[in-house]
């Protein structure tokens, strides 16, 4: 298996989880820079479907179903479950987003983690 790099869109599976956290095998987005960390993990965003409630939480960003991405479905960046995760949970690669989408992604965790 490749290493996931960032900006790439990956299946992962989030199992077993705990509470109200992302569930099951889903897509994520690598946010963490390739050059950081010494252990064998990434730093992910969930991805879920799309629904036009999510323009009102700063937090959700809008991916559009493209070739490039991966994605097979109007989708949704959930940047408040933003999460480490280990190498191991990554079983298939689908794409990668633009540098916008990644623009938008990292200023809405700036958002949730009160960075502006």
């Amino acid at each position: 298996m490749s290493k996931p790099l960032r900006g790439e869109v990956w299946w992962v599976n989030f199992d077993p989880t705990v509470g109200a956290e992302i569930k099951k095998v889903r897509t994520a987005v690598v946010v963490s820079l390739d050059s950081i960390g010494r252990l064998p993990l990434r730093i992910v965003v969930p991805i879920t479907e799309w629904d036009v409630k999510y323009r009102e939480f700063p937090w959700m960003v809008h991916l559009s179903q493209c070739l490039k991405n991966g994605l097979s479905k109007e989708s949704t960046a959930d940047c408040f479950q933003l999460k480490s995760v280990s190498v191991d949970r990554f079983y298939k690669k689908l794409g990668s987003l633009t540098q916008s989408d990644m623009d938008e992604i990292c200023a809405a965790i700036q958002i949730c983690i009160g960075a502006i």
